[in-house]
């Protein structure tokens, strides 16, 4: 998990749909990405509240490729995946993705996304930002789950539709699968989001 300044109540709401997931067997690296504000304060007392299971690594801020690079580097799973310090798992994540890639090296899945408007569902497309696409058409950060080797083999580039850029570079190597799980809330109703910034700009420039 890449924090960045993040609100301390959704860090802690991710925090918690890790802690409780159905399978337990997994470490929680949070990678502070340079945070400022007051939050990180509340992240560090939490954190110690579950030292088992949470390691927290701080460092200049880089951006979200850069962190997720580095958590790959100091994880020590067979298996990654990625959760967004504003999102959240439903208790049967990690189970679900570990039934899905068992001929796969690389998972992504479909999420249970939160929205405030039916528009909120569409995105800017990779290829042609001013063109919008479903979510269920894209690849997010937070639904890629494979092992390590494919992690270790490809790092994440910065810039937007990192994740899917990723993905499409482990295809060519491992073996590859998107699947329907529906198992990652995903909040697009985080206003100051990439995806959310981005739409807005190309609303602004029409």
């Amino acid at each position: 998990m890449a924090v960045y300044n993040t609100d301390f109540s959704y860090i802690k709401r991710a925090i918690d749909s890790v802690l409780t997931q159905d399978f337990q067997d997994f470490e929680l690296l949070i990678i502070d990405d340079g945070s400022t504000d007051s939050h990180r304060e509340s992240l560090l007392q939490y954190v110690e509240k579950h030292e088992n299971k949470i390691i927290y690594i701080r460092h200049s801020n880089r951006g979200q490729s850069e962190s997720i690079n580095r958590g790959v580097l100091n994880s020590s799973g067979e298996f990654i995946t990625i959760l967004d310090g504003d999102d959240a798992y439903k208790p049967n994540h990690l189970s679900s993705c570990l039934r899905e890639i068992q001929e796969e090296d690389l998972i992504c899945s479909t999420t249970e996304t939160i929205v405030d408007i039916d528009d909120d569902y569409y995105v800017p497309d990779k290829n042609d930002t001013k063109k919008l696409i479903h979510l269920d058409e894209t690849v997010l950060f937070g639904t890629l789950f494979g092992r390590k080797k494919v992690f270790s083999s490809f790092s994440f580039k910065s810039g937007f539709a990192a994740d899917a850029d990723f993905f499409e570079r482990a295809e060519t190597e491992f073996r590859v699968k998107k699947v329907n799980l529906r198992t990652y809330i995903y909040h697009r109703n985080i206003p100051n989001s990439i995806c959310s910034t981005i739409k807005k700009e190309n609303l602004i420039n029409l």
